[in-house]
């Protein structure tokens, strides 16, 4: 079985250029169904950039990204979505005149493409799915912090994507709030391939089996994420440790 089927995302080479400045560098990844990714460096690594790459919020300068073997690099966000590859951003971007039910069903309608019955049904099992099926008729603007991103999550997996995107998702929470992400996270993870840029190194170690990092744009390390994580060279770059304390990690 192994070496037959093609990866479910795959890129090769991508670049994008902000004049002189590459924020990635020739970037390749794999992925699969099922694959939980870990991505991480320092700052201005590149990490945000590749996912935007991957969301299709930029368009790379160089290299190609093809989902179940269709070339789908110059598709725009929404053609993105509907394809198969949606994002849940740091910062929750809902509607907060709307309630929580009609924030999810938009994407289910127009990122997923159901009709209004089927999405309404398919609503309701992602708003259970998420732990706010009793927040359904709230207005999101009263949602407190935790809760709008859960319905960040909720709306990015109301499109039904094949490839979910997380962006720093953990950011602002409270450790127990981050370990609520976390068990919701892990029960995303059937049927579907997630990458998660996240600077709360104990989240990804808790929901992801691979890691990958990134520095000065281009991809350093990816593999198992225990492998990686105990890497000297990875304590040194992302922890600003020295190699004689990595093993203490």
């Amino acid at each position: 079985m192994a070496g037959v089927a093609a990866p479910l995302l795959q890129a090769r080479g991508l670049t994008k250029n902000f004049g002189a400045i590459a924020a990635t560098d020739a970037v390749d990844l794999d992925l699969n169904s099922g694959d939980s990714v870990g991505l991480i460096g320092p700052n201005g690594a590149g990490k945000s950039t590749l996912l935007a790459l991957l969301a299709g919020d930029h368009r790379p300068s160089a290299g190609a990204l093809t989902l179940d073997g269709t070339d789908i690099t110059r598709l725009p966000v929404h053609a993105r979505v509907r394809s198969g590859v949606a994002r849940a951003a740091q910062i929750p971007q809902s509607f907060d005149r709307l309630t929580v039910r009609e924030n999810a069903l938009l994407p289910a309608l127009f990122g997923a493409g159901l009709g209004r019955s089927e999405a309404e049904g398919w609503i309701a099992e992602v708003l259970a799915l998420v732990g706010l099926t009793e927040r359904a008729g709230m207005l999101a603007g009263a949602l407190g912090l935790l809760d709008r991103k859960r319905l960040e999550l909720a709306k990015a997996v109301a499109a039904r994507p094949r490839v979910l995107l997380l962006d720093e998702i953990a950011a602002g929470l409270t450790e127990p709030e981050i370990e609520a992400i976390m068990e919701l996270v892990l029960s995303l993870r059937e049927g579907r391939a997630i990458v998660w840029v996240e600077h709360i190194p104990f989240a990804l170690r808790g929901t992801c089996d691979r890691l990958m990092v990134m520095d000065k744009g281009a991809k350093t390390h990816d593999g198992a994420f225990a492998e990686v994580w105990e890497n000297p060279e990875l304590q040194s770059i992302y922890m600003g440790v020295s190699d004689d304390h990595s093993a203490s990690h």
